[in-house]
């Protein structure tokens, strides 16, 4: 006759050490228990540690006695909760259902966006399962202080309303200053190997037809017609015609002056040698030019850059362009181009941008960003970045400062 089963939840806490898991799991080995879920976290060396074990009834009561002299022993606190078998197969069944990623950005972390973010997920009757900090230990002097921080929250549930949990966030990053990432969780997301870029406004911070246009002496004109095209008031297309024709009779040494002076988008550097590291494929689809892509391919080993061509002749602009447009329609075209070539799911890529004219391949992407975006474009998107510089892609990702300054 098989002896009753019992399902015991002990939960352990105090000053975290060496072996202390160790002394404990030694005694349900001791006991033959059978480990159903364990997990452990540690802060500011304070351990929080939780064991769901299986045993017999006779067993248990020897377990749970030995476990309570050796936590006496290891001066740590320890609490035991019996689980029904029915509590335990409902569990069993939330097991890989609507489970999401929650990851907030901003300069510093403060209690008014954890409290934000903790009353829109409980509003929405979801249950957070896990916090972790994403980027490195705060030092207590605030000159020390990197001037990042991230958190990602794993949650578990089905939002009541995700279009109004999406607006809440939305409203609530503009007032504590911070952006929020809501992902699902899937494999796909761990699994990202192709990322997309805008260039101008993007990876460097000028629009270069705008740089182009000063030193043609049409500025305040070209960078009008600018503006109202990455608001999405102009077509795009029309746009570029226009802006390239004021451009006419301007030399082209001029390309190669501003080429050597682009302002580079603040965590650029690191975000590209980080994704070349771990693997990724990377490509500008730009409404810029194929010189400025270029260059940015011989600087970062950019895989792909596909942009506008101006026309030349003896070393004057035109005011005509070679070839189509690069417009939105053909970006988000373009990025499925790539994911075909490099045989990439469109849920592992990437799309990040900051004009209406990146809303096209932002919205296809697995992963889609709007970076220091323009009102429309930050409202379209899913997902935005307007408090960090473009490293801030790697918490949305699920990187961990501790684990790429080990590493990269």
């Amino acid at each position: 006759m098989s002896q009753k089963q019992e399902l015991i939840l002990i939960n352990i806490s105090g000053n975290d050490r060496p072996g202390v898991t160790a002394s404990l799991t030694e005694i349900l080995a001791k006991n033959n228990a059978v480990i159903l879920d364990i997990g452990q976290a540690d802060i500011h060396n304070n351990l929080s540690l939780g064991i769901l074990f299986q045993s017999t009834s006779e067993d248990s009561g020897n377990i749970m006695k030995e476990l309570l002299f050796k936590s006496y022993e290891l001066d740590v606190n320890i609490r035991f909760n019996p689980i029904t078998e029915e509590e335990y197969e409902d569990w069993v069944g939330m097991q890989g259902k609507n489970r999401y990623i929650i990851t907030i950005l901003s300069r510093k972390l403060t209690a008014k966006q954890i409290a934000g973010i903790s009353n829109i997920i409980s509003d929405q009757g979801m249950n957070i399962d896990d916090i972790k900090r994403l980027t490195g230990r705060i030092p207590l002097d605030e000159n020390k202080r990197s001037p990042k921080a991230s958190v990602e929250f794993s949650v578990r549930g089905t939002p009541r309303d995700k279009n109004q949990m999406q607006r809440e966030f939305l409203e609530l990053s503009s007032q504590v200053e911070m952006d929020i990432s809501f992902q699902e969780e899937s494999m796909f997301r761990r699994m990202r190997r192709l990322i997309c870029f805008d260039m101008d406004s993007t990876l460097i911070q000028t629009e270069v037809i705008d740089e182009l246009a000063v030193r043609a002496g049409v500025g305040d004109q070209v960078k009008a017609i600018t503006e109202a095209a990455m608001r999405g008031e102009i077509d795009f297309c029309e746009s570029f015609r226009q802006r390239c024709q004021l451009l006419k009779g301007l030399d082209v040494s001029v390309m190669q002056e501003i080429a050597e002076n682009l302002p580079i988008t603040e965590g650029a550097d690191r975000l590209m040698r980080i994704l070349k590291k771990v693997g990724f494929k990377i490509a500008i689809l730009s409404g810029g030019f194929t010189y400025f892509g270029n260059y940015l391919k011989q600087k970062w080993g950019i895989d792909y850059v596909f942009a506008n061509e101006l026309e030349v002749e003896d070393g004057i602009l035109t005011g005509n362009y070679l070839g189509d447009i690069v417009d939105g329609k053909r970006k988000a075209e373009l990025l499925r181009f790539i994911a075909q070539i490099e045989n990439v799911d469109l849920r592992q890529t990437v799309a990040v941008g900051d004009g209406a004219n990146d809303l096209p391949m932002i919205s296809i992407a697995g992963l889609g960003i709007a970076f220091h975006a323009k009102p429309k474009v930050k409202e379209t998107a899913k997902q935005s970045i307007s408090t960090l510089g473009l490293d801030g892609i790697l918490y949305f990702l699920g990187y961990k400062d501790s684990h790429l300054d080990e590493q990269i």
